[in-house]
């Protein structure tokens, strides 16, 4: 069976980028010193499910930071090859959350990393998500990309755990009531 996690973080008004995707003003508030789990969250992950947008922020880095096979859904780019330097470290997917999730069942994968704001409301209209790992840093940016949008019905989750950092974010780990 497919699990799905999420780690992200967010605005304290909700949002994970600006409008024009810029995220400096998380950026600004990264300690080094402070550990807030991502390896140890990350550490028992099969493969990263990211959206377009994720993946094109991604190509922005200095260098391609995910040692786990990466799948990118997005209907835009189902059909483009993958860049070269990238081959065998993701492919391009066009499959709706569940197709994907029945996939993926069939490769053996168990433990889904996802990450992008538009790929988790994806999967959370779907009910297919596990547990979400939130981080709320302590500015409001008034607008931007929400992390959450539309659902057809009540999507329940149970606090399991939340902690705080002495840089003000607070973390908090979400599990799907059932």
């Amino acid at each position: 069976m497919v699990t799905t996690h999420v780690f992200i973080a967010t605005s304290l008004d909700g949002y994970i980028a600006r409008q024009d995707g810029d995220i400096e003003w998380l950026l600004q508030r990264d300690d080094p010193t402070e550990d807030h789990g991502f390896d140890a969250f990350i550490a028992d992950k099969d493969m990263i499910v990211m959206g377009r947008g994720t993946y094109e922020k991604v190509l922005g880095f200095d260098s391609w930071p995910y040692d786990l096979p990466v799948v990118v859904l997005s209907k835009q780019l189902a059909n483009e090859p993958v860049p070269l330097p990238l081959k065998g470290k993701l492919q391009f997917s066009d499959l709706a959350p569940k197709h994907l999730i029945a996939q993926l069942d069939e490769q053996n994968i168990h433990r889904v990393y996802l990450d992008g704001g538009q790929l988790i409301q994806s999967f959370l209209r779907e009910n297919l998500v596990t547990d979400m790992v939130i981080t709320t840093v302590p500015v409001l940016l008034g607008s931007g990309r929400a992390l959450f949008g539309d659902l057809p019905q009540d999507a329940d989750f149970k606090l399991l755990s939340s902690r705080s950092f002495p840089s003000g974010l607070v973390q908090s780990h979400y599990l799907l009531s059932q």
